[in-house]
């Protein structure tokens, strides 16, 4: 069993940066491809980027597009959320995801329905 557990969020003002990490427990050398889905109060989870198991294929909401980047080290087995510019709108627990590993080596996922693994969120609060 994976475990996820991410880490970095907290309170900023509208137009400051946060990066999320988020590690994995997997001592093994598979490669995951992995998401980040979000969750505001009152509204259903979605997605936000997404990275392909190898190749780093990336993809992004249109709503984080050129403002959010995902990344991850392999060595540290860690997943990143590199956030600027954030916004009121962002405000949301967010959640890493990764997906057991199979032959889809290229493709990224934005459904949470095609991820096994997820954390247990970490609060992003952009506030003046």
């Amino acid at each position: 069993q994976v475990q996820l557990v991410e880490s970095g969020g907290g309170l900023v003002q509208p137009g400051y940066r946060l990066r999320l990490s988020c590690a994995t427990s997997d001592n093994t050398d598979s490669n995951y491809a992995a998401a980040w889905f979000r969750q505001a109060p009152g509204k259903e989870r979605e997605f936000v980027a997404a990275i392909s198991r190898i190749g780093d294929s990336r993809r992004y909401a249109d709503s984080v597009k050129g403002r959010f980047t995902i990344s991850r080290d392999n060595e540290k087995r860690t997943l990143y959320l590199q956030m600027i510019d954030l916004k009121p709108e962002d405000t949301a627990v967010y959640y890493c995801a990764a997906r057991r590993p199979d032959g889809s080596l290229y493709t990224t996922f934005v459904n949470s329905n095609d991820y096994d693994y997820w954390g247990q969120g970490t609060q992003v609060t952009v506030s003046s």
